[in-house]
């Protein structure tokens, strides 16, 4: 009996973990009116509204005025920089700053810059001239007193939310006449500002069964952005293992990233840490859903904050403490020379480690570690779990129980990676904790013998092969069941080998399970597979199980594996055992009677004796006399020699002289 057909791509897609918007569903992204989990500002040159003019080239001064607007309280001082361009304060400048009293320190290299503000100026900034603001209520009003009192407009910019402002002096004659504002006004001339970001959204799953956060930034396409590269500083708090930033961006895209702490990250495009050697980010989707499901399938249930950004050249994310967010549970505490160090920023970027249900593997690739210089050695906790090292790769394999590795946290496994690094000629070591997230599906392995160690994908026929199925499960392990089990091979029908935890068909037997630990379930069974007389022997095999829970919830897992005949030969696929044999006996026979024919012709050939070796008889004259029968000759048409000449002297006296023919 074949196995029982289901809709392949809702299985999949259940299964497997894929993100599918159906996963985001129960989290609908709503601003954050609390107190937010982050502070973010990034770098643009884009203003709300703004203008330009070449009306003030014909005044004594150029004049720029900056409108800030604020959405919140202004957490911090507004820092505004103003320089010339060219290198020299040439003619002289007035800056106009409305920000509705905020605090502000202004710089700026030229001594008579003239300032009107009605900001609270902190103690650094210059000495200039500060004069009265304008008591104005509108833009209009604005642009109005500034064209009375200075005779032209080199440049306006409405701001919202800035946290600092790049001012560059300088007039193009190129400018329109007049300065008309304009909405969405790309001020990159003469102004750079990085703003606060107060659009933040946040969700949670409404079956959350944990408080891990995510945080997403979704830079947002722009065509025409000339934009490839951004520079992104991360700042949060030392113990923030269970939280994950999600940074998503066009596939062409690379982030410079300046970490200050320890935090899962899952980047697109490409990356590279403090300027090292750049690394392949990995595939992200590109819609608000499917990157909330992304979150979801690594088991972060809590969207902390999603922001959705224009593309920039430098990004600021602080990330606060989180009431809601746990610490995980670690037997051993993380013990590091200082929060900040550069393994750990290395490291948690790279993320090297990678668990299955019952092993933890680790692989470095050393022109990786090249921020980190001249690593000698890596272990994990428990030191004498030493990596294999070469030219290029450090390599580490262990089971969870071994090693050091605690299994308290939900779905993972916690260790360390102690790093030896030379300093002042002796080894520091350096800890770098970490968790190892355990996949939630169905593994399946296939083993020669019973004592199930080193699995293999070889198939032996006629031979017993054993089955282990196992998966995690922290929430009901005992609820998790074993559904069935099937060989599919091609040109063949499928073969049903387990169904309901018990045996089906000739050969097949279910073994008793070791007992699981830690939400571990695992299943175990024997088979022989046998091909009928006669039957054609595929080349492959797919091993198929199916696991899972009294709700339905089904896991899937498929193994491939090569089927090898014992009794052919490993490299002859063409002929069976009978056609082999065959092939030997008609060798043999054809040669016997080559060299039975061989003997009847030497034995009837005449001038051959019986009774003489060939040896003797290739000694024997080559005119030899048959007086006894004289007809032979006549028989045969030859004429009987005359009697022999007598036998001329040797010229030299050592017999015939050489002949060449």
């Amino acid at each position: 009996m074949g196995p029982r057909s289901v809709p392949l791509l809702p299985l999949l897609l259940a299964l497997l973990g894929r993100p599918d918007p159906g996963r985001a569903e129960g989290c609908d992204l709503q601003p954050v009116t609390a107190k937010p989990p982050i502070t973010l500002s990034y770098a643009t040159s884009t203003v709300p509204r703004g203008c330009v003019s070449n009306s003030s080239m014909a005044t004594g001064h150029e004049v720029h005025v900056l409108s800030v607007k604020w959405s919140k309280d202004f957490p911090v001082p507004l820092v505004v920089t103003v320089t010339p361009r060219a290198g020299a304060c040439s003619r002289p400048a007035v800056l106009i700053l409305l920000c509705s009293r905020c605090s502000a320190n202004i710089t700026s290299p030229c001594s008579d810059l003239i300032i009107h503000t009605d900001a609270h100026l902190s103690p650094e900034t210059i000495r200039a001239p500060n004069r009265e603001p304008p008591m104005v209520s509108s833009e209009g009003q604005l642009l109005a007193w500034v064209l009375d009192t200075y005779g032209g407009i080199t440049s306006y910019s409405e701001l919202q939310d800035p946290r600092k402002v790049q001012l560059y002096l300088g007039e193009d004659a190129y400018s329109p006449p007049d300065c008309i504002p304009q909405e969405h006004f790309n001020a990159i001339l003469h102004l750079e500002t990085e703003v606060f970001f107060h659009g933040v959204k946040g969700c949670s799953r409404s079956d959350a069964q944990n408080t891990r956060a995510a945080h997403i930034i979704h830079l947002q396409p722009e065509p025409s952005s000339p934009i490839t590269e951004v520079n992104l500083t991360l700042t949060c708090p030392q113990n923030s293992v269970n939280q994950m930033l999600i940074l998503q961006s066009k596939v062409n895209f690379t982030w410079s990233l300046s970490l200050m702490c320890n935090m899962q990250l899952l980047i697109s495009g490409s990356y590279k840490i403090f300027s090292s050697v750049l690394l392949p980010g990995c595939l992200l989707p590109d819609t608000e859903q499917d990157l909330i499901a992304k979150a979801f399938e690594k088991n972060y249930s809590v969207i902390a904050s999603y922001s959705a950004i224009p593309a920039s050249t430098h990004i600021s994310l602080e990330i606060h403490g989180h009431e809601t967010v746990e610490t995980p549970v670690t037997t051993t505490p993380l013990v590091t020379s200082k929060s900040l160090d550069l393994p750990h920023q290395v490291l948690f970027t790279l993320k090297p480690w990678k668990c299955t249900d019952e092993t933890m593997e680790i692989v470095i690739v050393r022109s990786h570690l090249g921020p980190i210089k001249d690593v000698v050695n890596i272990t994990l906790r428990d030191i004498s779990c030493q990596a294999e090292k070469n030219a290029t790769h450090f390599m580490l394999k262990s089971p969870l129980s071994h090693c050091g590795t605690s299994l308290e946290g939900r779905g993972y496994a916690n260790n360390e990676l102690i790093l030896s690094l030379p300093k002042d000629a002796v080894l520091q070591s350096v800890r770098v904790g970490f968790q190892c997230e355990i996949p939630r599906e169905l593994f399946l392995r296939l083993f020669p013998t019973a004592d199930f160690k080193a699995p293999q994908t070889e198939l032996e026929i006629n031979k017993e092969a054993f089955v282990q199925a196992s998966m995690r499960w922290m929430d009901h392990p005992a609820d998790l069941q074993l559904k069935e089990c099937w060989l599919a091979a091609s040109g063949r029908e499928p073969v049903l080998l387990v169904q309901g935890g018990e045996a089906r068909g000739a050969g097949v037997a279910v073994l008793e399970s070791p007992t699981g630990t830690h939400g571990r379930k695992v299943w175990r069974f024997r088979f022989t597979y046998t091909i009928p007389e006669g039957g054609h022997m595929p080349f492959s095999a797919t091993l198929k199980c199916k696991a899972g829970l009294q709700n339905d919830t089904i896991f899937e897992k498929d193994l491939k594996v090569t089927v090898k005949d014992a009794w052919r030969a490993l490299n002859y696929r063409g002929l069976g055992l009978a056609a082999v044999l065959g092939i030997t006996f008609g060798a043999f026979l054809i040669g016997a009677l080559l060299t039975a024919g061989l003997w009847y012709i030497y034995s009837h050939t005449p001038g051959f004796q019986h009774g003489a070796s060939l040896g003797e008889q290739q000694h024997q004259p080559q005119h030899r006399q048959h007086p006894e029968h004289p007809l032979l000759h006549q028989q045969h048409g030859l004429t009987p020699p005359g009697p022999p000449e007598p036998a001329q002297p040797p010229a030299n006296g050592l017999g015939d002289s050489p002949q060449c023919h």
